[in-house]
């Protein structure tokens, strides 16, 4: 239903999803890039506003967030964010997303 970052969005029935295998700019704390952030959280809100998305539950956070990839269309939408520079591939867990393994290699 919305996204509060580029990576962090909610669902209509109020799950909390982590998008799988990406990091973007932070909004809040000492790392934060407000208006890098800004962009990808309105890029991906601009993006799935409306639309059905369909979830690929991979695990949970230790923040109790579902990590997941998310398509629309049958795209994947995390790695649409990384072709467009909203999104770099989070190393770290790049293990999770078969189309980050290739690329992170």
């Amino acid at each position: 239903i919305n996204c509060y970052d580029g990576d962090t969005c909610t669902t209509k029935e109020g799950e909390s999803i982590r998008l799988a295998c990406i990091d973007t700019p932070e909004l809040l704390g000492p790392r934060r890039n407000t208006i890098e952030a800004e962009l990808a959280r309105d890029y991906l809100n601009d993006l799935i506003e409306g639309k059905d998305v369909l979830i690929n539950r991979i695990t949970e956070d230790r923040y109790g967030r579902t990590v997941a990839e998310i398509y629309i269309d049958g795209k994947n939408v995390q790695q649409i964010l990384v072709e467009k520079g909203f999104a770099v591939i989070y190393e770290k867990y790049a293990h999770q997303c078969s189309w980050s393994r290739s690329v992170a290699i």
